[in-house]
Order: structure tokens, then sequence, then C-alpha cells
């Protein structure tokens, strides 16, 4: 079998393994939507704007990417770390990366369900109104540009154990998400954090979300940021792995 059909197959059965607890799959697909009823639409400033609506609803859409990146990748992969069944499958000769890429290809499918809601109630309650292609094009970049929060919540899981997991994830989410300008327009952040903020990858990934879905100019810093970060990401990301492969499985 090959590693592409060995990865679907690990995506098929996380997603199934997801699906037997109903609440998971509901906060994953909620959290989002919930977090723009709470925090855009009572702002008549921002949704009756389109630029401002659309601004928001780009940040959420980032945010649902980022939060499933940490949440699924970082928690699971502790959790899976700790269980008989996955030392078990490190020891058979299919490649460690199938499991990695089922993984990856099931938190893009919750990733992408929990957007659905969210654009729906963006599109009924906002004047959000990208142009069709700007907007394809955001959600296709969105997807791209969560790759560095992947790669946190895989670092995450394999360098911290179940219960450290939930308290590493939970803070990482809330300073990435805040620190983004996901919460709060980094136009009103002081100097001093818009700068400190554009250092971070959700922020480069906001820019760059927002921006094509406003037809306007992707700053080239967001762009060599994110590139910059799913690098050296990765580049850790591995080296990690392999560490706990040689202290566990070896």
């Amino acid at each position: 079998m090959s590693t592409l059909a060995l990865a679907a197959t690990h995506a098929r059965y996380n997603l199934v393994e997801t699906s037997r607890v109903p609440i998971a799959v509901l906060g994953s697909l909620v959290f989002p939507s919930l977090a723009f009823c709470l925090f855009v639409l009572p702002q008549p400033a921002v949704r009756g704007s389109a630029e401002f609506a659309t601004a928001a609803l780009c940040s959420m859409v980032v945010f649902a990417f980022m939060s499933a990146g940490l949440f699924s990748l970082g928690i699971e992969l502790a959790e899976q770390r700790a269980k008989p069944w996955t030392p078990y499958l490190r020891t058979l000769p299919g490649a460690a990366s199938a499991r990695i890429l089922g993984l990856l290809s099931a938190t893009l499918v919750i990733s992408v369900t929990a957007m659905v809601p969210l654009l729906v109630i963006g599109g009924l309650f906002t004047q959000a109104r990208p142009e069709p292609l700007d907007a394809l094009g955001a959600i296709a970049l969105a997807v791209v540009t969560a790759a560095p929060s992947g790669l946190i919540g895989i670092l995450i899981g394999t360098l911290t154990g179940p219960k450290a997991a939930i308290a590493v994830t939970q803070v990482a989410m809330f300073l990435l998400a805040f620190g983004g300008g996901l919460f709060l327009p980094p136009q009103l952040f002081p100097r001093w954090l818009d700068v400190a903020s554009a250092f971070l990858p959700v922020r480069q990934a906001r820019e760059i979300v927002v921006n094509v879905a406003l037809g306007t100019a992707v700053p080239l810093w967001a762009v060599i940021g994110i590139v910059a970060w799913t690098l050296v990401l990765s580049l850790v990301a591995v080296i990690a792995y392999r560490r706990d492969e040689g202290r566990r499985y070896r």
C-alpha cells in the first residue's frame, strides 16, 4: 500500500474516531462561529461596513483553521502517543509520514466544515460581500497559511504529554489569536504591539487572507514571514519527531 493510500486510511479512521465523541466535533464546528457572533455581530459599525465586516469574517476563518490545527493536532497527537496503539503502529513498516498526513487531512476536513456556518452567518448578518474570485482565493490561502499553526500543533503533540498539551495549546491559542489581531483589529493596537504582532505567523496569515478578500495588495513582509515560519517550524517538527522516535521506539 502506498504512503498516500495509508494516509487516506489514517484520515478516515481519525474522522471515525472523532465522530464517536460528538461534543468534540460540535466544539470544533461551533467555536469559530460563536466567536464571530460574540465579537463581531454586536458591533454595528463593523457588521454594517463591507470592508470591516469582510476583514472580521476573514479573521474568524483564519481563527477556525488555527484553532483546529492547534487543538486537533496538538492534543490529539499527545493523546495518541500516550496510548499503546500508537507505539505499536510506529513499529510497523509503514511510513511515519502517512500517519501525520492522515491526521493533517482529518484536521483539514474539520476546519473546512467549521468554516461553512461561519460564512453563512457572515453572509446573512453582515455586509461582507467579497468578489467571488477574491473569496475563493482567500479561502484557498486560509488553508495554505494555516501550515504554521498545524506545525505548532505537531510540536506541542510531540514534545508534551496529554495533560500538558491541553494547557500549552490553550496558552498558544490565546497568544496567537489576540496577538495576531483575530479578535481585535491590529489598527487598534498600540505601536509596540503592532510591530511585535507582525512577527507572528497568525498575523501574517490574517494580512494575506484579508487583503486577498478585499482585493488589495498583500504586504510582502507577511508573505516572507509565513514562508519563513513554515520552513523553520517544519525543520523543528521533523527534528522533534525523530528525537521522540529515538527515545521511545528505537
